[in-house]
């Protein structure tokens, strides 16, 4: 009988059987969290074009190298996508291992120093890099292991355990000294410790033990420089020629922008004329640069769109398939908070200064394609959100 209702069958039937199966590469691909991919491509391209209207004018090393690393970057970040994250529970020790022997390198003669720090590392042959970004990454697959596979252990001993995992690299990294890149460890295992199962209270205790311990660090685990930029935050008029000097300028930069800013490749700003120091405006105080040229408008836009980027990293973290997808998720996901929060944040004054990039966005092939690689597990564990590994 030829009814609509079976008409539609037999319809529906020669569809199903004339059009090939999707593979399981495309059903990847199109199943991927779409607001992560367009907000991690467009971010990372403008973070060229800023890099560039920050530097063109005296030369154009900066912005063609970043061009070369954000397409490696993405290239990370599609692979590491469609490989299913819990491949990178073999990966987490010999990556740790790597991590803290190479963050410990930078001690020998092949270290270098750049900003007072001597973080980074000079391969023959290969370049440099910083391998401390390497090591918190790793660090965070293999607290995030610890924390699944050992929910059940009892809180004291579990925290005992993970301050001796991640101890050694944070007293590496605060030797070099990198206070800045030390304080990231901070926001992001404690988010790993909540979501890992550990008591409210134990973390209220932990927040009040650090807050005891902070005078002692200051006075005693600082270096004379980082001390007196923490005097400058809390009275940035007390060296306004010396100490003082960038966080002041970056402040009138900021300000110079206005609502809708003085326009790409504006002439005779702040950045232009060098009041803005040239070896970090396109690094640490790269959205200086951003303001004073679009303005108020472009800044909400760009943290907007660091917004987005959050919620849909958040997104995947609440729809992970397992424990580990669900914590290492939240620690990418506080690294990449706190790095935009604590960069953007020290050029309006309303933080420290500490030597923190802006992620996607400030020059710097190794933290690009760290955040490429921690974006790309955290794509990985939305592709994979309904697969129970």
């Amino acid at each position: 009988m030829n009814t609509p209702a079976a008409c539609w069958e037999r319809c529906r039937g020669l569809r199903e059987r004339d059009v090939p199966a999707m593979t399981p590469l495309i059903r990847k691909l199109l199943g991927m969290n779409w607001l992560i991919v367009v907000l991690t491509i467009l971010l990372s391209f403008f973070g060229v074009v800023a890099i560039y209207s920050a530097t063109y004018f005296r030369t154009n090393e900066y912005w063609e190298k970043q061009l070369i690393w954000v397409m490696g970057g993405l290239g990370v970040f599609f692979v590491v996508s469609l490989v299913h994250y819990r491949w990178v529970k073999w990966a987490a020790l010999p990556l740790y291992v790597t991590g803290i022997l190479l963050t410990a390198l930078t001690y020998t003669s092949l270290g270098q120093e750049h900003g007072g720090a001597k973080c980074w590392l000079k391969i023959p042959g290969v370049g440099t890099f910083q391998p401390s970004q390497l090591a918190l990454v790793a660090a965070i697959l293999t607290v995030g292991l610890f924390l699944v596979h050992f929910r059940k252990m009892h809180p004291m001993v579990k925290l005992a355990c993970v301050s001796g995992i991640i101890g050694g690299p944070m007293l590496l990294t605060l030797k070099q000294p990198d206070f800045g890149m030390t304080l990231v460890w901070v926001p992001v295992m404690l988010a790993m410790l909540f979501m890992g199962g550990i008591p409210k209270r134990h973390m209220i205790a932990i927040f009040l033990i650090g807050a005891s311990l902070l005078p002692l660090i200051v006075n005693f685990g600082l270096k004379p420089y980082q001390r007196t930029r923490l005097v400058t935050f809390i009275d940035p008029d007390l060296d306004p020629q010396g100490a003082s000097y960038a966080i002041n300028q970056a402040l009138i930069a900021v300000g110079s922008g206005g609502f809708s800013g003085k326009g790409f490749k504006a002439t005779g700003t702040q950045v232009e004329q060098g009041f803005v120091p040239g070896t970090t405006v396109h690094t640490d105080y790269i959205f200086t640069a951003i303001a004073e040229q679009w303005g108020f408008v472009g800044g909400v836009f760009l943290v907007g769109a660091f917004g987005g980027l959050l919620l849909g990293c958040i997104f995947s973290a609440h729809k992970s398939a397992d424990d580990y997808g669900l914590v290492i998720a939240s620690g990418f996901t506080a690294q990449i908070f706190f790095h935009v929060y604590q960069n953007i944040g020290m050029t309006i004054a309303i933080m420290p200064i500490t030597g923190l990039p802006l992620p996607l966005i400030s020059y710097g092939g190794t933290f690009l394609l760290m955040i490429m690689f921690s974006l790309g597990i955290i794509n990985s564990i939305w592709v994979h959100r309904a697969e129970v590994s």
